[in-house]
């Protein structure tokens, strides 16, 4: 089966809330990114951008999913209109990989960290 690989790190990660959306795609482990992003909370789930300044190594999981989950997974995050699927630089995996940005201005005063959920 051919398959995209994925980094999630927000609601489709294994124990949070979408991650019923994964079902039947290839679980492939843990990963984290180079310290070129950052997590923000906004809401009930995070956002990822770009942040080459002071990014941080962003921890998540890595996915193998089909076309036909790849289609969901866009759908359930606002491609193109709130998120963007575009490649991602992560530690120890030479593979490409994809993962979801947040294509709007984050609010000020938003929680920030590493990993979603962020400690309390």
């Amino acid at each position: 089966m051919a398959h995209t690989v994925i980094f999630v790190y927000g609601t489709l990660k294994t124990g949070q809330s979408g991650n019923g959306k994964m079902a039947g795609q290839q679980f492939l482990g843990t990963a984290t990114t180079m310290p070129l992003y950052r997590l923000y909370g906004l809401g009930w789930h995070p956002g990822l951008v770009r942040d080459t300044e002071h990014g941080l190594a962003i921890e998540g999981e890595l996915w193998g999913v089909d076309d036909r989950a790849l289609a969901l997974l866009d759908e359930y995050e606002g491609v193109p209109d709130w998120y963007g699927r575009e490649p991602i630089a992560l530690q120890h995996h030479t593979g490409d990989c994809l993962a979801y940005f947040y294509k709007h201005e984050i609010p000020a005063g938003a929680p920030t960290g590493s990993v979603w959920p962020f400690p309390a």
